[in-house]
């Protein structure tokens, strides 16, 4: 299968190797710096007599024709590409968020269902071993009734992690910690919880990031059409360095904790059922990955290319994208407006709230 990356940043490494992994085809690598995409064919040992470096995405896509395109550029420029990608017929794999709009994230889910094309979101945490197993424990319907759930995510960073890149920690291209930071732990909240929202209730601030516009800090309430609730903790204040990564899930029969940098780790794993031995369960998913991005991705394109050969959804598709979106959009709008959010919102963008602090 024919494949292309499009932005050759700080996650591009991930994508390669999810590509190497998975025996793509890698005709092209585009970047708007050149030595960004030479750097990774460099570092990753690519034959660039056979895959060729552009910095021009759409002269990319003419020449190369690509089945396949990953979109890790910086956020806000996420929508305009897929969208290209999918007119010339590519299915694509947007890095998270999917869109910084609602309106875009439709378009895009839109145009890819009007062209037979497939779409994933990057939300390569849903792969981790504790979380596959945790999903697996849902679906079997061993939680009982589902209370609660709760996402803290206590990451660091610095002024030098802004300065690397302009677009960050701005409206226009980014959103703050919970958009960029926080949204794997948000999507598998909502995932888990069953998906569909009653109302939502949040509060931002910008406490210690003056030189960016969004927020550095984010907590919100979130209530589920099921009866459960959720409680989400995202920051990118914690000194001196990322803390932990965490999702708890709560039910009237099991309470279950995936922990570590990246919820890669199960640290609890209570069942009333007993089916299983939970020191077995803790020792089996604990995985330890080199960097907050775990082992994903390989796991992800695997998937997407099998949905693409055998005509389905991807497990991660567009419509899932969405949903994380929807709940950073949603806290978003509580915290500017002090008033709760119902769901499921008609409209919503990151620049809505430029100037907000």
């Amino acid at each position: 299968m024919r494949y292309a990356l499009i932005g050759c940043g700080r996650i591009s490494p991930n994508h390669v190797v999810a590509a190497q992994n998975n025996n793509l085809e890698i005709v092209a690598l585009c970047d708007i710096e050149r030595n960004n995409a030479e750097d990774k064919a460099i570092k990753f040992d690519i034959d660039l007599s056979q895959t060729k470096i552009y910095t021009d995405y759409i002269e990319m896509l003419d020449k190369e024709k690509p089945e396949l395109v990953a979109i890790a550029t910086e956020s806000g420029k996420h929508a305009d590409i897929a969208l290209t990608c999918i007119s010339h017929g590519c299915n694509v794999i947007i890095e998270k968020p999917i869109a910084l709009s609602l309106e875009d994230a439709d378009k895009i889910i839109e145009a890819a269902e009007k062209e037979g094309v497939k779409v994933c979101a990057c939300h390569q945490n849903r792969f981790n071993k504790s979380i596959q197993t945790i999903r697996q424990a849902i679906e079997k319907r061993r939680f009982g009734k589902l209370l609660y759930a709760t996402a803290h995510i206590r990451w660091a960073r610095d002024h030098e992690y802004y300065d690397r890149a302009t677009w960050r920690g701005t409206w226009e291209q980014d959103g703050g910690a919970l958009m960029n930071q926080c949204i794997h732990d948000i999507d598998l909240l909502r995932w888990m919880m069953g998906g569909k929202i009653v109302e939502v209730v949040g509060m931002t601030d910008r406490l210690v990031h003056p030189y960016i516009e969004a927020e550095d800090l984010g907590i919100a309430l979130v209530r589920f059409e099921n009866g459960g609730y959720g409680i989400i903790e995202g920051t990118t204040d914690v000194f001196p360095k990322n803390l932990e990564e965490t999702l708890y899930i709560f039910g009237e029969k099991g309470t279950v904790k995936a922990g570590g940098e990246a919820v890669n780790i199960i640290e609890e794993w209570n069942f009333s059922d007993y089916l299983d031995d939970p020191e077995a369960v803790k020792k089996e998913c604990k995985e330890n990955p080199p960097n907050v991005y775990g082992f994903g991705h390989t796991k992800l394109y695997r998937d997407v290319v099998d949905a693409i050969n055998n005509d389905r959804a991807p497990y991660v598709d567009g419509y899932a994208g969405r949903d994380a979106l929807e709940l950073v959009l949603g806290i978003y709008e509580s915290a500017a407006t002090g008033k709760t959010v119902q769901f499921p919102l008609k409209k919503g963008a990151t620049i809505d709230y430029k100037g907000r602090f």
